[in-house]
Order: structure tokens, then C-alpha cells, then sequence
């Protein structure tokens, strides 16, 4: 009997390591994804201007781990998606630890569509509702606090490099 004990903690033991081996291994690949950074607006038809500091997703490394893995992000901090071209998006909150609000953009920046509120670690598809060319995730409740609506726009230079 103590030797089946025995065997069943070392078994434990071991897919414990694993598990922990594995986990060490996602975030540093995690880690090794590195984004440019750079100023954005956001013009309300309010006229209100929001400055914020956007992390740029523009390759598919990039975009497959956009905010994965963070705890938390600056509130004037977010990240924006490019996807080469107007289509249509679906995102989803796997592996993503934070509550994100999406605003959705054509090609001249136009938020076309919201999405608040999205759900941490949630793999519901959180669809563009048309075709897009940029996604600008912020922290949940931005939207709200913000005032964004759709027809506001959002101007950097990466969607003023759009083309």
C-alpha cells in the first residue's frame, strides 16, 4: 500500500512539474512577442480629443498574442490592431487576463462598431459586425468613461500610414 502511495505522489509530482515546465514556457514566448508603440486619438463627435499610448499588433505573431497574459494595463494605454485591409474580424478574450471594451475602425479610422465589456479568459466570438480595418482594444469601462460612440473617429499614424 505505501509503495502504490509511493508512486501516486511521484506521478503527482510529476505532471506538476510539467504543468509548471509549460506555463513557463507560454510566457516566455509570451514575452518574446515585442510591440512598437506610438500616440493616438480619439475624436468624439462631442469634440472631445483623447490622447492615449497604443501598442501596434501588425504582424500575425502580434496579433495572435495581442494582450494575452497581462494582469493589468495603463489607463491611457491600449492596443491597436491592423489587418492589412477592411474585412470582416472576429476577436475572442482567450488567455487575456484583463476586461478589454473593442472599438472597431474602417480604414480612415470611423469607429463603425463597439463592443464593451469583454470578458477575461472568454472564448465567445466577439464579431466586427462588417468589415473593418482596425480594432483598438482598451481597458473595460472606456468605452462608458470616454464617451465613444459610433461615427467617432481615431487618428495615429498607423492608420494615417493606411493605404
Amino acid at each position: 500500500m505505501r509503495g502504490a502511495l509511493n508512486n501516486l505522489l511521484h506521478g503527482v509530482r510529476l505532471i506538476c512539474a510539467v504543468i509548471a515546465l509549460l506555463a513557463f514556457g507560454m510566457s516566455v514566448a509570451a514575452a518574446q512577442v515585442r510591440f512598437d508603440k506610438q500616440p493616438l486619438t480619439i475624436e468624439t463627435g462631442a469634440g472631445a480629443r483623447h490622447q492615449l499610448t497604443v501598442e501596434l499588433a501588425v504582424d500575425p505573431q502580434q496579433r495572435e498574442q495581442g494582450l494575452m497574459y497581462r494582469k493589468q494595463m495603463p489607463t491611457d494605454h491600449g492596443m491597436l490592431f491592423d489587418f492589412d485591409e477592411a474585412r470582416p474580424v472576429s476577436m475572442w478574450m482567450r488567455n487575456t487576463l484583463i476586461p478589454l471594451d473593442m472599438l472597431f475602425l474602417d480604414d480612415k479610422g470611423v469607429v463603425t462598431h463597439l463592443h464593451e465589456g469583454a470578458v477575461p479568459l472568454s472564448e465567445a466570438i466577439i464579431s466586427s459586425g462588417g468589415p473593418v480595418r482596425y480594432v483598438l482594444e482598451l481597458n473595460g469601462g472606456a468605452i462608458k468613461t470616454l464617451g465613444i460612440k459610433p461615427g467617432d473617429r481615431v487618428v495615429s499614424r498607423q492608420i494615417g500610414s493606411a493605404g
